[in-house]
């Protein structure tokens, strides 16, 4: 091939796999879903401490807060996704993976586009934990087979077709002329 063609070609695919990209993020975008761009104290359990934290708070007040549980961090790259807005305040009202309630932050503290976290992973609410994978029941293990039995003496015998007794055959018992013997550690 030509050096001119091998380069459109080089320049479509590119062109092609960077819009199937855009593509799967904007749709969660169009879901819901943002990416923080904060590092820090941001997001809040109400409006007037994201109001307080958002300016120049003090490390008594850092503290509080954090004690009382009032205040979480935000990372760059986290997803999260905005259940409410208030456009009026600047506020987006958002539900982070593992934290139970939702939380507030500025809205400005958070992007449409993409972003890599800490690992250098792009997260998606599957990845996150935003949405759960698997099923959330308790696995019990196997189900028993029908012909199961929890009683020893009704149990089918190893190795036996099902149409065989369940009693053991005359010659599998033990020698008649055998004597019983003391097992140590007991009084017999």
């Amino acid at each position: 091939m030509k050096p001119p063609t091998i380069l459109a070609v080089a320049a479509a695919a590119i062109t092609l796999t960077s819009t199937a990209l855009a593509d799967k993020y904007s749709d969660l975008v169009a879901q819901g879903y943002r990416w923080a761009t904060a590092d820090g104290l941001y997001a809040c359990v109400s409006k007037d401490d994201v109001r307080r934290l958002a300016g120049k708070p003090s490390d008594e007040l850092l503290l509080k807060m954090i004690e009382q549980v009032k205040a979480y961090f935000l990372t760059p790259g986290t997803i999260v996704q905005v259940t409410e807005e208030d456009p009026h305040a600047g506020l987006s009202k958002i539900r982070m993976a593992g934290i139970t309630v939702d939380l507030w932050t500025l809205t400005s503290f958070l992007s449409k586009h993409a972003m890599k976290d800490t690992y250098g992973v792009i997260e998606t609410p599957e990845t996150s934990g935003l949405i759960p994978t698997a099923t959330t029941a308790i696995d019990a293990g196997p189900t028993p087979t029908p012909s199961f039995s929890p009683v020893p003496a009704t149990s089918p015998i190893p190795g036996a077709s099902p149409e065989s007794s369940a009693s053991p055959a005359s010659d599998a018992s033990p020698a008649s002329d055998a004597s019983p013997t003391s097992t140590p550690g007991t009084n017999q």
